[in-house]
């Protein structure tokens, strides 16, 4: 009698403790749902699709020789693989006159993942080597086109390791080590402020 006493005051309490846990969650991301069961339209203002930031994204320099910097409207996302998403996305896409984009054409974006260390891992299409030019100053160009996109407009994320076709890969074009994630540099960014 005494064990059967034990197993459902066991599960009154488990049942109870998932109810507590439900309410809860539920308080904080609740949305006001319309008749037909869809989510009715915030009154705080736009919603998050129509929200963008200002990311620093990277294109080569017009004389060839450096990445510069080019501040560009992306849509805001959350969570943070999302927003990373939307800045490859930005960064995949055509460069602004006279710049020119450091990833071959053609290149996509087939999936993006952030750890809860900081790192995060972009999966390319094989255009990224297909298409490369080749050369090793272009080379480091398109790999840190994409690392720094994400390190300077994400300070959460610290490391990048580019993936193609979900695959490690050793290089884009048999120069630049992507066996491991990398770091932020900006070695090779043009500044207004010779230094």
């Amino acid at each position: 009698m005494n064990r059967r006493r034990l197993i459902i005051a066991g599960a009154a309490a488990a049942a109870i403790i998932v109810a507590l846990v439900v309410v809860l969650a539920r308080r904080g991301g609740e949305q006001p749902v319309t008749a037909g069961g869809t989510p009715a339209a915030s009154p705080q203002g736009p919603a998050s699709a129509e929200r963008k930031i200002t990311a620093t994204l990277f294109f080569i320099s017009e004389d060839g020789l450096s990445l510069q910097p080019s501040q560009r409207e992306v849509a805001f996302g959350d969570p943070i693989t999302e927003q990373a998403r939307r800045i490859i996305e930005a960064q995949l896409g055509a460069a602004p006159a006279p710049l020119a984009s450091a990833i071959p054409e053609g290149t996509k974006l087939r999936a993006l993942y952030v750890t809860e260390r900081g790192d995060a891992f972009v999966d390319l299409t094989r255009e990224v080597t297909a298409r490369h030019t080749g050369g090793s100053l272009d080379e480091l160009f398109t790999v840190y086109s994409i690392v720094n996109a994400l390190t300077v407009n994400l300070p959460a994320i610290v490391r990048v390791q580019i993936l193609i076709d979900g695959k490690e890969a050793d290089t884009l074009a048999g120069h630049v080590d992507l066996r491991h994630p990398l770091t932020k540099s900006l070695k090779w960014i043009k500044t207004d402020n010779p230094s």
